[in-house]
């Protein structure tokens, strides 16, 4: 795996590396697109009021959501052919262009970021398998952080419940191996979220500091997908009938990096 390192340099994601929309093969580039911004050396997602649901015919409960992914394709429309399915008899709706813009096997793959968010919101940083062949789709899970599991401890410090961890979906070869311990972190602040990936299994590090790990490891190339959700079934009574707007989650990047094992 060759060194990689993404300081979101310039005004705009370069289009050989990142796709702006989540899952497109499942509805399209445009209905999926993020909403997102480059500038002063940093990447935001965020979903506005205004942003609509994501796949509202076909995923449930209702999601909105912004994300980047470093890799993008599937097959023709109406194949199977897609990434991640969320639901059995999944078929793609708008062919996806091939773009392997960074797809690391194994080595230290490091993620950089703060998020704003809220009860009804998370973010997430996340490797899966291209799904070139259907039990090619492991993912290692950097990090996942709900805004509800958000607290402090008896001394008054910002903690949250860090989710990290192995997904097997399709891939004999894993098992689910998930835990989102407390640890004491402030998300709204730029926190080091990275794995050391080996091909005898995972370690989980928050800022360089061991949180878990795992032995497992996905024996293919993964993709990285950076996102921030809402769940608008979360809303409160005031935001359901209007009195109140939707709240605007964010999710802040200033470096993706990664090096070769060793």
């Amino acid at each position: 795996m060759p060194d990689f390192d993404e300081r979101f340099a310039g005004t705009d994601l370069d289009p050989a590396v990142w796709t702006p929309s989540y899952l497109p093969a499942w509805s399209s580039r445009a209905e999926s697109a993020a909403t997102y911004a480059v500038g002063g050396g940093e990447l935001r997602l965020s979903i506005p009021p205004e942003q609509g649901v994501w796949c509202p015919d076909l995923h449930h409960p209702p999601l909105r959501v912004s994300a980047v992914q470093s890799a993008n394709r599937s097959g023709p429309v109406g194949s199977t052919d897609g990434q991640q399915p969320f639901r059995d008899g999944l078929l793609v709706r708008e062919q996806q262009p091939t773009v392997l813009g960074f797809t690391p096997l194994h080595g230290h793959v490091a993620v950089s970021c703060r998020a704003t968010l809220g009860p009804r919101s998370m973010f997430s940083a996340w490797m899966v398998g291209l799904e070139d062949r259907p039990e090619r789709c492991g993912e290692i899970c950097i990090v996942e952080v709900f805004g509800d599991a958000l607290a402090t401890d008896a001394g008054g410090h910002p903690t949250a419940r860090y989710g990290c961890g192995v997904h097997p979906f399709r891939d004999p070869d894993l098992v689910d191996d998930f835990a989102a311990p407390t640890v004491a972190v402030d998300v709204a602040r730029t926190h080091t979220y990275a794995v050391e990936w080996t091909a005898d299994g995972v370690d989980f590090l928050l800022d360089g500091t061991l949180v878990r790990r795992t032995a497992q490891s996905p024996r293919y190339p993964l993709q990285l997908i950076l996102a921030v959700f809402d769940f608008p079934d979360r809303a409160t009574a005031a935001q359901r009938d209007g009195r109140e707007p939707p709240p605007t989650p964010e999710l802040v990047v200033d470096r993706v990096w990664a090096r070769a094992p060793g």
